[in-house]
C-alpha cells in the first residue's frame, strides 16, 4: 500500500516500481485495485517482499483508515488479507483474533461489522492492457449483459480453485467476487453463503445448476445433492467459452486452454488444449504429449515430481532429484496412483524443478512465477518442438526435445528459461498454423491460468500477429479457474 503525495498522487509509486501510463490509470481507478508492477531496482522495499520475483503488487489508499495510517507512517506499508492460506478472508473481529494471534501482534478492529468476505481486485498488464487476475472489492459482483438469453435462471458453481459463482436469468449475469479454494471447511461456508445472498440480493431462484465434470471438486457435490436440474461442463469447455463469451461476435474459433489440470472428456487430466469451434461444439484439435503424474494431486506443490514424471517417460536419470523415487517409481511403472495428463501447467513445474529454481512450492504457481522472472527481455532461440497426428487423429505436441536444454547446467539458468518460454510460445503458432491449413480461418484464443503468464502471453501474440492470426486475450475475466463459472453459463447455452 503506497501512500499519495500532493498534486501527485503517483509519486511514491513511482519511488519503488517502474509504471506507464496503464498502470497509472488502473492504479488511479476508483475501484482501487492492486495492480502489479516491475520493482525498481533501487528500490528500497525489503528484499523479502515477493521474493524471486521482479513485480510486486500495488494499491493506493482507498480508506480514511489507509490515509491516516499511511499520513502517520510517511513511507510505503505491506498489507495482506485477514485469512488462513487457502481460505476466504475472516470478517468476524473475534475469529481474526483466535485464528490469526501467530501471526499479528496486535489487531485493529472496526466498529461495524463486515457483512461479507471481499478480497482485493488484482490486475496484470499484458499486451498494453489491465488484465484481471483477481475480481473483488470494487469489481464485483460483476454484471455482464449476455448475446443470448437464458431461459431459466441458472447458477453456475464454477471449480474447485479460485472459485467464483455465476447467476444468469434472461440477458443477466452476474459474477461472485472471488472465494478461493473450496479445500476448507471455512471456505465451503462461504461458498454457499455467497450462493444464497447473491440469490437474495438480485431477487433471483435459481431453476437449474451448472458444475464442472470433475466428480471430486466439492462444487459438483453441492450441485449434485442441491436437489435442482444438472448440467455437467468439462474444465477446458468452460475455459473456452468464458473467452467466446467476451467476444460474442466471433462465431469460430480455436482457442488455447493451457493450465495446470482439469477433467478431459476421456477421463485423464487435459490442460495443453487446443479446441476448435464455438460453445456448446468444442473439437480438442490438438494437444501434449501426455505423461504420468507420480502421485497425483500432490505434483501440484512438489514440482519435482513433474520433473522425474518427464524423465522417466524419456528414459533420462535426473541426478538432481531431491528424493529417493525407488518405491515411486514402482508405483510409477504400474500405473498407481500416477494419472495421465498433457497439461502444460506441469510442464511449466518441472522446467523450474531441472533448471533448479524450485523443487517444492509454497503457493500455487511459484516454480511458473519465478521461471518466469528469470527470463530476460532478450529474444531467444527455441527449440523445435515435434508436431504429429496420433492415432485418433489429434495433433500431438512433444516436449521431450526440451530436456537436454533444460538439463544442460553449461548454459545459463536464464537463457534456459527464455528459451523454455521462445519454446511453447512457437509451438502454439506451430499447431495454430497446422489447424488453419486444414480448417481455414479461424480466430485464435489464449486463455486458461497458464496465460497470466506475461512473457509467455506477449511472445506468442507477437508470432500469432506475424502469422496473420486475429487473437484475443481475456479482457474482463481471469484467464484462470476464477472464469469457469461464467464459462459454465456460456457454454450450457451453446447446447
Amino acid at each position: 500500500m503506497v501512500p499519495m503525495r500532493g498534486s501527485d498522487d503517483l509519486a511514491a509509486v513511482r519511488d519503488v516500481a517502474t509504471i506507464n501510463s496503464v498502470h497509472a490509470a488502473a492504479l488511479l481507478d476508483p475501484t482501487r485495485p492492486i495492480v502489479l508492477a516491475p520493482k525498481r531496482a533501487d528500490s528500497t522495499l525489503a528484499a523479502q517482499i515477493a521474493p524471486g520475483l521482479n513485480e510486486i503488487g500495488l494499491f493506493l489508499p482507498y480508506s480514511p483508515l489507509h490515509h491516516l495510517l499511511l499520513a502517520d507512517f510517511g513511507g510505503p506499508l505491506v498489507a495482506t488479507s485477514a485469512n488462513i492460506s487457502g481460505e476466504p478472508v475472516l470478517t468476524d473481529a473475534t475469529e481474526v483474533e483466535a485464528r490469526l494471534a501467530h501471526v499479528a501482534d496486535a489487531c485493529l478492529h472496526h466498529n461495524r461489522p463486515i457483512a461479507r468476505p471481499a478480497d482485493d481486485s488484482v490486475l496484470r498488464v499484458i499486451a498494453g492492457k489491465p488484465r484481471p487476475i483477481r475480481h473483488g472489492r470494487g469489481t464485483a459482483p460483476l454484471e455482464i449483459e449476455l448475446s443470448v438469453t437464458v431461459g431459466e435462471p441458472t447458477l453456475a458453481v464454477g471449480g474447485h480453485m479460485k472459485n467464483t459463482i455465476a447467476l444468469a436469468w434472461g440477458n443477466r449475469l452476474v459474477i461472485s467476487p472471488h472465494i478461493g479454494d473450496l479445500d476448507a471447511p471455512r471456505s465451503l461456508a462461504v461458498f454457499e453463503q455467497v450462493i444464497n445472498d447473491l440469490q437474495s440480493l438480485y431477487s433471483v431462484t435459481a431453476q437449474r445448476i451448472v458444475h464442472d465434470a470433475h466428480p471430486g471438486y466439492a462444487s459438483t457435490r453441492f450441485a449434485k445433492r442441491c436437489g435442482l436440474p444438472q448440467m455437467a461442463v468439462f474444465h477446458h469447455h468452460a475455459h473456452a467459452s468464458a473467452l467466446a463469451g467476451e467476444f460474442p461476435e466471433v462465431r469460430r474459433w480455436l482457442v488455447f486452454t493451457w493450465d495446470g489440470v482439469g477433467y478431459g472428456e476421456d477421463g485423464t487430466l487435459w490442460g495443453g488444449e487446443a479446441l476448435l469451434g464455438r460453445p456448446g461444439q468444442w473439437q480438442r484439435v490438438a494437444s501434449f504429449r501426455p505423461f504420468h503424474l507420480p502421485g497425483g494431486e500432490k505434483a501440484g506443490r512438489e514440482p519435482w515430481r513433474s520433473a522425474v514424471a518427464l524423465c522417466w517417460e524419456s528414459g533420462i536419470e535426473w541426478d538432481a532429484c531431491p528424493e529417493d523415487t525407488r518405491l515411486l517409481r514402482q508405483a510409477w511403472t504400474k500405473r498407481i496412483n500416477t494419472p495421465q495428463s498433457s497439461a502444460v501447467g506441469r510442464l511449466f513445474d518441472a522446467a523450474a524443478a531441472l533448471i533448479g529454481i524450485n523443487l517444492r512450492s509454497s503457493f500455487e504457481g511459484q516454480g511458473p512465477m519465478l521461471l518466469e522472472a528469470l527470463t530476460p527481455p532478450s529474444a531467444s532461440r527455441p527449440v523445435a518442438l515435434p508436431l504429429s497426428r496420433d492415432s485418433t487423429g489429434l495433433l500431438r505436441c512433444d516436449w521431450q526435445p526440451l530436456l537436454p536444454m533444460l538439463l544442460n547446467r553449461t548454459t545459463p539458468v536464464p537463457e534456459r528459461a527464455a528459451s523454455f518460454h521462445a519454446s511453447l510460445a512457437q509451438a502454439l503458432i506451430d499447431q495454430a498454423q497446422a489447424v488453419r491449413e486444414q480448417e481455414g480461418d479461424i480466430v485464435v484464443g489464449l486463455t486458461g491460468g497458464v496465460f497470466q503468464n506475461k512473457r509467455l502471453a506477449e511472445q506468442a501474440l507477437e508470432l500469432l500477429a506475424r502469422g496473420g492470426f486475429d487473437a484475443r486475450l481475456p479482457q474482463v475475466l481471469p484467464a484462470n479457474d476464477a472464469a469457469l463459472s461464467f464459462g459454465q453459463i456460456i457454454e450450457s447455452a451453446g447446447r
